[in-house]
């Protein structure tokens, strides 16, 4: 396991992106001054998202504005309450690493995983008060494992969060590195499940993230416990 962050190609891509941003923000005020171009006389169709497992549709440009937004539904309400637990348990193991891990890329990696999904702990508690579904505490006694939540894949159970709390040095990072692995994939399915069975745009888009992100560390998890 090397002492070097590895870059992943998620983190260039963030890096363009930035950069983009910037040359459009510097811009800003020349393109306030240009003429803005009229619109196109014949505008092509409208491509409209078909439900999970349809296939798009196309409409008329005119007939955008009477889209019906569909409502979100269980699948949707239970992968946002379900997902905070998930999350927070991350956030907690990854919370012992400062103080337990020898390893510099754990404990950068354990960083980044409390702040991330702690901010999206946020924003699906925030998704839940805008549809008048109960929001969740995830620092609740009983959201802490598998024991509590045992339908949930990937949470840790009792006793590997204390084998965890107890390890110090090289046996905590490759414990650690082994329960987050672990516990990603768990969110993985619970992403995978909401994308074919949800209907609300944001949960997709969240479920989206979760899966581009984990995976993600998922390899480098991977890589620096067989290297």
């Amino acid at each position: 396991m090397g002492n070097r962050f590895p870059v992943s190609k998620t983190y260039w891509t963030y890096r363009r992106s930035v950069v983009v941003l910037g040359a459009v923000l510097a811009l800003g005020p020349l393109a306030a001054c240009s003429t803005t171009p009229p619109p196109p006389s014949n505008p092509g169709p409208v491509i409209v998202p078909g439900r999970p497992g349809e296939e798009a549709s196309t409409i008329a440009p005119g007939e955008a504005t009477g889209i019906d937004v569909p409502e979100p539904n269980d699948a949707d309400k239970h992968f946002m309450q379900d997902m905070i637990v998930h999350h927070q348990q991350a956030i907690w193991m990854s919370d012992l690493a400062p103080e337990r891990a020898s390893s510099r890329d754990v404990k950068e990696l354990a960083s980044r995983i409390s702040d991330v999904q702690g901010l999206e702990i946020g924003a699906m508690n925030r998704w839940l008060s805008l549809h008048a579904v109960p929001t969740v505490n995830p620092t609740a006694p009983d959201h802490h494992t598998a024991g509590d939540h045992g339908a949930m894949p990937g949470m840790a159970t009792q006793e590997q969060l204390d084998q965890l709390r107890n390890a110090r040095g090289a046996a905590f990072d490759t414990l650690w590195l082994q329960l987050m692995i672990a516990h990603h994939q768990g969110a993985l399915t619970m992403a995978e499940e909401v994308r074919q069975k949800g209907l609300d745009v944001k949960v997709q888009e969240i479920a989206d993230d979760v899966v581009v992100e984990q995976t993600d560390e998922i390899q480098r998890m991977r890589a620096w416990l067989n290297g």
